[in-house]
C-alpha cells in the first residue's frame, strides 16, 4: 500500500522528548553534534565536536572516553580551537589545523598539523602541551600536564570536515 510522505512542519519549533533542538526562528539547540552536507556534493560533510579532559590524558567527547570517528577511505580537515586552564585561572589557548587521513581500512595517520598558540601563561617549570592523535576509525588529541599537581581542564571545540578518498 502507497503511503503520502509530508514535510515536517511545526508551529513553535521542533522537540524531542520536550527539549527544543530547532526553534520558531530556525535555531538549532542542544544538539550533542551536528553534520551539515551540501546536496550537491555527498562525498563530503562538516562535523562539530566539544571534546574535553584533565590533566594528562586522551580528550573525550563524553565521561567514557569517546572519541571522534573517522570513516575509512576519507581525507579530513579537523580544526581545533583549544582551551587548558588551572584552578587560579592561567591560560593556554591554541589552534591546531591537522590534515587526516583514514585508510580502507580505518587506520587514521596524521598528515600535517600545524599549531597556532594564541596565548600561553603556563608558570615556568610547567608543561601543558596538546598534540592531535589517531587510532582505528578515532581521533583525537593526547594531553600532557607536567611540573604541576593542579588540575589541568582541556576543552577542545574540534571542526572535521570529511571527504571520501579512496
Amino acid at each position: 500500500m502507497a503511503s503520502i510522505k509530508e514535510k515536517l512542519d511545526s508551529v513553535g519549533g521542533f522537540s524531542i522528548d520536550k527539549t527544543v533542538v530547532v526553534d520558531e526562528d530556525r535555531n538549532g539547540k542542544d544538539f550533542n553534534t551536528l553534520e551539515i552536507r551540501n546536496r550537491h556534493f555527498s562525498d563530503s560533510k562538516i562535523h562539530t565536536f566539544i571534546l574535553r579532559g584533565t590533566n594528562t590524558a586522551v580528550l573525550a567527547l563524553d565521561d567514557v572516553g569517546t572519541q571522534i570517528t573517522i570513516a575509512p577511505n576519507t581525507v579530513n580537515f579537523i580544526t581545533g580551537n583549544i582551551l587548558g586552564v588551572n584552578p587560579q585561572g592561567v591560560v593556554y589557548t591554541a589552534k591546531i589545523e591537522s590534515t587526516v587521513h583514514a585508510n580502507a581500512a580505518g587506520v587514521v595517520t596524521c598528515l600535517s598539523s600545524m599549531t597556532t598558540v594564541i596565548k600561553d601563561d603556563v608558570p615556568t617549570g610547567q608543561t601543558w602541551s596538546i598534540a592531535p592523535i589517531g587510532s582505528l576509525n578515532r581521533f583525537s588529541y593526547s594531553t600532557t600536564r607536567a611540573g604541576t599537581t593542579n588540575v589541568i581542564k582541556w576543552v577542545v571545540c574540534t571542526q572535521v570536515i570529511a571527504i571520501e578518498w579512496q
